[in-house]
């Protein structure tokens, strides 16, 4: 009697082992690319550059265009176009998020009082600035994970140099990824920034003419 009793104990252990095994392959726990790529735009906190907590969440249906900046270099010239572009439409739910990097030729090398005032002094920046990051490698800011992970780059999804463009949708969405080279007053005629158009009901022609318009005559301002 013991020995049957022992026996369907056996036989139920290996019956449960089996039943385990087969559900745990059957659902298989996400892995953390998986968890990673769950997230939303909307699930980090980040410092501005004052060194505040920012919840992303208070960007909640608007478009962002999220930019790794700095002061020095040739690409500086896109702090210029960015102030155009964020002027026409900021009032319509355009939000630029601009993150200071010292990762490509060391050309963010200073503090935050020291960013701070060559943004707004010499730039003249009106959209947000935030605390300085590290884009690539291991210590890299876990938005920039995130936006690298939605969308990657040609010859691999690390940032390639400073004003690396990413746009993201009204709902959160990380729908395009920009080059360098890329002029914030081009963007708009990309097939993948209708988010971007939806702020007007205008045509593609439309908007970049006035977005031109405007950038020519902040120009011949500057001239005068």
């Amino acid at each position: 009697m013991r020995q049957l009793l022992t026996a369907w104990n056996l036989c139920a252990l290996l019956f449960l082992s089996l039943a385990f095994f087969l559900y745990s392959h059957s659902h298989p726990s996400p892995s953390p690319m998986a968890q990673e790529s769950s997230k939303s735009i909307y699930d980090f906190t980040v410092k501005d550059i004052h060194g505040n907590d920012v919840n992303l969440n208070q960007y909640t249906g608007k478009v962002l265009l999220i930019v790794n900046v700095a002061s020095h270099g040739l690409t500086q010239t896109n702090y210029k176009e960015l102030n155009v572009l964020y002027k026409k439409y900021k009032d319509q739910g355009l939000e630029i998020l601009a993150f200071p990097c010292n990762q490509f030729a060391g050309q963010e090398p200073g503090n935050k009082e020291e960013i701070r005032e060559v943004v707004c002094t010499k730039f003249k920046a009106e959209f947000p600035i935030f605390d300085k990051v590290e884009v690539n490698g291991k210590n890299a800011a876990p938005l920039y994970k995130y936006l690298k992970d939605q969308k990657g780059g040609i010859f691999g999804d690390g940032i390639k140099w400073n004003f690396t463009k990413f746009l993201v949708s009204k709902d959160g969405k990380v729908v395009e990824r920009y080059a360098p080279t890329t002029s914030p007053l081009k963007i708009e005629t990309s097939r993948t920034s209708y988010s971007l158009l939806e702020l007007h009901d205008l045509t593609v022609s439309e908007v970049t003419g006035n977005v031109y318009s405007a950038f020519k005559e902040s120009a011949a301002s500057q001239w005068m």
